[in-house]
């Protein structure tokens, strides 16, 4: 799909959900994405991914971008905000294979657990339902003060990528959600999601490199086999480990004292851009500039860094 851009590729991006102050673990990976980024040549790009409309806010936004700028990230204008990006989603999804999907949480979850379904896979309940069943299923949700979600009907059962640090990595493709239901009530109901708008909008800016924790790896296929359906080049994925607490879960704000203003009350940002060079094997340099010049892709950590 074509769109008049601002924007021009080959390009990285970093694209945090404003719905608090970034911690380590963000930090962290931002830092690379840069790093991978312009040591290959690319533009470098920010996205504001605040289709969130429960979890998101503008405060939120401005001090993460505040954040990135301090520790010494510098991006490519301009900065992307999904919320903006409406028009854009509803024609990618005009574009492909759709069904409306009538089911609540609880039904998902019931269906789930029973015998011989796939753990995490939407069953598929509204995958083929007659035009009679969708009319009564649609009036039905009206009454109850609902909309239905829209997924995506998946024509592969599965997509394989290419992760730089991975290798060639193959799963479950799955009918995604593309638009929220929910109550009508409810702040959430209607908003686009997630895997129909970071596909766009990679595209949209020429995105070709997409550098993330690896927590998201499984969710690249999906998004891999939308951006084919769509017309965009798939990019190349650099999964990377995470932050992890002394227990093994991912960094959380729950562990302490992880945002960059709490560790550095002071606005002396160094020893936290010391620490982010540190957990990627290179202690003693302070400095991003500097850091880029000594950082080399293939000699990146590939277990998880653990916060002390």
């Amino acid at each position: 799909m074509a769109y008049m851009s601002a924007y021009q590729g080959p390009a990285g991006r970093y694209a945090p959900s404003p719905s608090g102050d970034l911690h380590f673990g963000n930090l962290r990976t931002a830092v690379l994405a840069w790093l991978f980024a312009r040591q290959s040549g690319r533009r470098f790009y920010m996205r504001v991914e605040d289709i969130d409309s429960e979890r998101s806010s503008a405060e939120a936004a401005r001090r993460q971008l505040e954040d990135l700028a301090a520790l010494g990230i510098e991006w490519d204008d301009p900065v992307l905000y999904q919320h903006e990006r409406g028009a854009a989603y509803a024609e990618a999804l005009a574009a492909l294979p759709t069904y409306e999907c009538y089911c609540t949480r609880r039904d998902i979850r019931e269906a789930a657990s029973a015998p011989h379904a796939q753990p995490g896979m939407y069953p598929g309940t509204c995958r083929n339902l007659t035009d009679q069943e969708r009319a009564s299923r649609r009036s039905l949700l009206r009454t109850e003060g609902r909309l239905p979600a829209v997924r995506l009907k998946a024509q592969a059962p599965e997509w394989t990528v290419r992760d730089a640090l991975r290798g060639g990595y193959t799963g479950a493709v799955d009918d995604v959600i593309l638009k929220r239901g929910g109550r009508v009530d409810q702040a959430q109901a209607g908003d686009w999601a997630y895997n129909l708008a970071v596909v766009v909008d990679d595209g949209y800016q020429g995105v070709d490199q997409v550098v993330r924790g690896d927590d998201l790896l499984a969710s690249a296929p999906a998004q891999a086999y939308l951006a084919h359906l769509l017309g965009y080049a798939e990019p190349e994925y650099v999964h990377v480990p995470l932050v992890v607490s002394q227990g093994g879960r991912r960094l959380a704000k729950r562990d302490g004292a992880v945002t960059l203003r709490e560790m550095a009350p002071d606005g002396d940002y160094r020893p936290v851009v010391g620490a982010i060079a540190a957990s990627l094997g290179h202690p003693g340099v302070d400095d991003l500039a500097a850091l880029a010049r000594v950082f080399e892709p293939a000699d990146l950590p590939r277990k998880p860094w653990v916060w002390a």
